[in-house]
């Protein structure tokens, strides 16, 4: 994601003036509401788990998602690229390639 597209999401809410209702708590659970509308495409799907007849819908939950965290991100004082940088890191030591590769298992199952 490019920073002109997270000051896109940024400058959405400014000129709304929303910033003011956009508090930790409130974002977290829009980010963990949109994630359920996610998951809801999937529901009933069986073994269709790519659902790409409704792909359109997946776009649009995600795109949610994403804009939530942008603004959670915003309101925190988090630089996203920064926090995704170091979680992929510590990732990295937890799931080292000749561990974990083609392994569903835990970090501490490896």
């Amino acid at each position: 994601m490019t920073q002109e597209t997270i000051n896109q999401v940024l400058k959405f809410r400014d000129d709304r003036n929303w910033k003011q209702f956009h508090n930790p708590k409130d974002l977290a659970l829009s980010i963990s509401l949109e994630a359920a509308e996610l998951l809801e495409v999937f529901q009933w799907s069986g073994s269709d788990t790519v659902c790409e007849s409704k792909r359109d819908k997946i776009r649009e939950e995600l795109a949610d998602v994403l804009n939530y965290c942008i603004l959670m991100a915003d309101v925190c004082g988090l630089d996203m690229d920064e926090i995704v940088q170091e979680k992929i890191k510590r990732n990295n030591a937890k799931y080292p390639v000749e561990k974990a590769k083609d392994s569903a298992k835990k970090y501490d199952e490896l």
